[in-house]
């Protein structure tokens, strides 16, 4: 294992080098540049010589004091690969759900207006960040940290999604039910009349609008 480590360094001493030579030399300045190529020609120095023959540990070490330089500069080769898709994957987000919050087709119609506005303005929310970041983003080097970084583009993507859906997908509400049908298609009701006034009881006048008024 002590030997896996110390291949380790060797291994990231000949890549990283071939990196900033390559596709990582937009991506730090020139005076860092040369500061880590002379960092790392003295860890190759050191692993035939006083370091031939060290511990695991000491290794360890050594890898994670080159890796400090090294990896803000291929997290920064790694953003800038990632961030035009992820971009357009927030940008598909919200122009999908401002369309069907302003559509009018009929199967969003029982969804109320308040809530139809509530979308909309998540979504003005959300382009606004995402244009505010990306003015940032064009004003920086390629050797400076990000202003706009691929997760937190995901993540904006991902709160938008989770605010929008339930509201842009909620069900219809259920059809009322029909009443019961009756025998030869008619309703249950069908048939049945309107009750009629029953007949005055025998030997009493039925009542007028004037029952006191006598007659002239």
């Amino acid at each position: 294992e002590t030997k896996d480590r110390k291949n380790a360094v060797e291994s990231y001493v000949y890549d990283m080098r071939n990196k900033l030579s390559d596709k990582y030399q937009e991506y730090i300045t020139d005076s860092e540049r040369e500061a880590f190529l002379a960092s790392l020609q003295e860890v190759e120095d050191w692993l035939y010589e006083d370091g031939e023959e060290e511990t695991k540990g000491v290794y360890v070490a050594k890898l994670e004091e080159l890796k400090k330089v090294g990896d803000p500069v291929e997290e920064r080769y790694k953003e800038s690969l990632e961030r035009g898709s992820v971009i357009d994957q927030l940008s598909y987000c919200i122009n999908s759900y401002r369309e069907a919050a302003v559509s009018n087709d009929p199967k969003f119609d029982h969804i109320e207006l308040a809530e139809k506005q509530k979308v909309l303005n998540e979504c003005v929310e959300a382009e606004a960040w995402l244009r505010e970041k990306q003015q940032q983003q064009d004003t920086l080097p390629k050797y400076a940290t990000p202003a706009l970084l691929s997760a937190d583009v995901t993540s904006k993507a991902e709160a938008l999604d989770k605010f929008c859906r339930p509201v842009m997908t909620k069900p219809k509400p259920a059809a009322k039910a029909e009443p019961p049908q009756a025998k030869g298609g008619e309703s249950a009701d069908d048939g049945k009349s309107e009750p009629q006034p029953q007949p005055p009881v025998s030997g009493e006048p039925m009542e007028t609008e004037n029952p006191t008024q006598g007659s002239a």
